[in-house]
């Protein structure tokens, strides 16, 4: 049977050690973040996480969701008294402002407390992650009374939240977006249209689901330019707080899906539901990115969750199933096999996992420490170099993350070889779970389009020039460093080749936008290993500094990080030979030469 431990110590080392979140105690609700307060929550999330979440993860696969008659949803056994628990915990709770009830803790540490929960039941953490990225969106955009209507028991979990953006006919492309939102003369609107594959849209697990909908007003302009949002309650909330009656807006029907079965993908149907308007009229497409770039983060984080529970379950059966003798001579003489573990090519997969899953976790942790200086800092010039880097690194964190993390699962579950296959291990699962993640808050094809066709280019390039100064700067002030020189040179060799990839793209993608479509995907993976080469490096650094203290988690992360550089930061210079190859032979065949 599958386990899940939370990874505990290696996020200490990267909360403590790595990001040191406790020196910012200036930054507002940084101050009360003491080593003690941190790991107790990390500690008792672990166990909320491993114990009462984790147990549900395969109920909710086997079982999925139930639409009835009435078109109400129930959720599998044991998903409404783990999400009661939940609320109940306050953890939900951790990074909400106080006049929210929330404790006003870094974001970066509710990022770590999001990973247990999707790495325990991903489809289960779907439904308060949903919950959060819309509560984000309403205190960003939204009005006094919106916040102060919705905003509390949003926060607390009590109510769930969710963004309807797809309709049948247009997905990424949200210009062709239908569904209408007629002015009722009182302040609201009625809203009606269709939606579809939207996440968490019913189920029975709170009182109320506060809907954001994206809609044309009359006589709006054509395109993204005259689109609106709306928050769209499923049950009227009255001035006092109290639910009134139940609004026009209903499930249709439950997609039937490849993974993630626990959580409901709905078709949601809005019939003259009552709406009000979030935000100006005609903006609503900004006001909305606010919850998909915080769904984008959210998405890279499920990745790495889903590596990290497959590469747990790959490392325990290794270690156990015995099978064939090593190379270099029997490892369990008294045995009649040595563990799989010592075969070198089940070493390259578990190895390929573990650098991975360690590299992503420092490097999303770290751009959730951005975002907590984008929104918390007072020095404006900390804000804007912390808002650049998110807003360059978020398709990044969502492509290059779910991409890898995918890989990890299919590794993991070859690992188990035929027991993999077979649903008694989780590993098939893991896989059909992680796989939406490279599909869902705009495909990973089109996060590395948004990379180099905005992001790149954004402010006269200032994020990728400031990130490459920054790399620039580490590796000269540990030059002549001779323990850390593998890592230093490799990532200085990764940053030319991504300096390489972005001038081409400069030289190139303009005269011809194929070009950059092209390059794209690789000029994302790319950028992606130089991240974590640049993250392998700060932790290598730490892990020298404590060579001597006798601790082996220190040793075991030196030996990790060197086999990220040996092994895998040499991709680098395939992706670039890819961006260099340009459009013309992706782009000679002749269409319906496809067929």
């Amino acid at each position: 049977m599958p386990h899940y431990d939370a990874p505990v110590r290696d996020m200490q080392f990267i909360l403590h050690d790595f990001l040191a979140i406790e020196n910012y105690s200036n930054l507002a609700g940084f101050s009360e973040v003491s080593r003690d307060l941190v790991n107790q929550i990390l500690e008792q999330g672990g166990k909320f996480a491993s114990e009462v979440l984790h147990p549900l993860n395969s109920v909710g696969d086997r079982e999925g969701c139930t639409r009835h008659d009435d078109a109400s949803v129930t959720t599998p056994t044991g998903f409404p008294d783990a999400y009661r628990q939940l609320v109940e915990s306050g953890f939900q709770m951790l990074g909400a402002p106080e006049e929210m009830g929330g404790q006003n803790l870094p974001n970066v540490l509710h990022t770590a407390w999001s990973e247990m929960v999707s790495s325990a039941n991903m489809a289960f953490g779907m439904y308060p992650g949903l919950t959060h990225g819309a509560f984000q969106a309403l205190m960003a955009a939204g009005s006094d009374e919106q916040k102060a209507l919705y905003g509390p028991k949003m926060a607390s979990g009590e109510w769930a939240g969710t963004m309807n953006l797809t309709e049948p006919h247009c997905g990424t492309d949200l210009g062709l977006l239908k569904t209408k939102a007629a002015a009722n003369g009182d302040g609201s609107y009625s809203i009606t249209g269709q939606k579809i594959w939207i996440s968490g849209g019913e189920h029975d697990l709170t009182d109320n689901i506060i809907h954001l909908v994206l809609a044309r007003t009359e006589g709006a302009p054509e395109g993204v330019k005259g689109i609106s949002l709306f928050v769209v309650p499923k049950f009227i909330v009255r001035e006092d707080g109290s639910l009134g009656e139940r609004n026009g807006v209903s499930c249709g029907g439950l997609e039937e899906k490849m993974g993630i079965h626990g959580n409901a993908t709905c078709v949601m149907n809005y019939d003259g539901a009552q709406g009000w308007l979030v935000g100006e009229e005609n903006k609503g497409l900004k006001n909305m990115f606010v919850m998909m770039n915080e769904a984008r983060l959210g998405v890279g984080l499920q990745g790495l969750s889903q590596a990290e529970i497959a590469r747990q379950n790959a490392a325990g059966f290794a270690n156990d199933r015995l099978q064939g003798r090593s190379l270099t001579g029997a490892k369990n003489p008294d045995g009649p096999a040595d563990p799989i573990i010592v075969h070198p090519d089940v070493r390259r997969m578990l190895m390929d996992t573990r650098a991975i899953v360690e590299g992503a976790r420092a490097f999303c942790y770290w751009v959730a420490l951005q975002g907590d200086f984008e929104h918390r800092s007072e020095d404006e010039k900390i804000r804007e170099k912390a808002g650049d880097y998110m807003a360059l690194m978020t398709p990044v964190v969502k492509a290059f993350l779910t991409d890898r993390g995918l890989k990890a699962c299919i590794d993991s579950m070859q690992v188990l070889g035929g027991s993999g296959f077979t649903r008694e291990w989780g590993l098939e699962q893991y896989v059909r779970d992680v796989r939406i993640t490279l599909i869902y808050e705009g495909t990973n094809g089109i996060q590395a389009l948004d990379l180099v066709g905005r992001k790149l280019a954004a402010n006269g390039g200032r994020a990728i020039f400031t990130f490459f100064a920054e790399i620039d700067d580490y590796v000269s002030a540990h030059d002549g460093n001779a323990e850390l020189a593998p890592f230093i040179d490799g990532l200085a060799s990764a940053k030319a080749q991504l300096k390489q990839a972005t001038d081409w793209l400069m030289e190139n993608g303009m005269s011809n936008f194929d070009n950059a479509g092209a390059a794209s995907h690789d000029y994302l993976q790319l950028f992606g290993l130089t991240a974590l080469a640049y993250m392998w490096a700060q932790m290598a650094e730490i892990a020298l500094q404590q060579a001597g203290s006798g601790d082996p988690f220190y040793e075991d992360k030196l030996v990790t990080g060197r086999y990220f550089v040996d092994r895998i930061l040499p991709e680098a210079a395939s992706h670039l030979a890819k961006v260099r190859a340009g459009a013309d032979s992706m782009m000679a065949l002749d269409a319906e030469r496809f067929g």
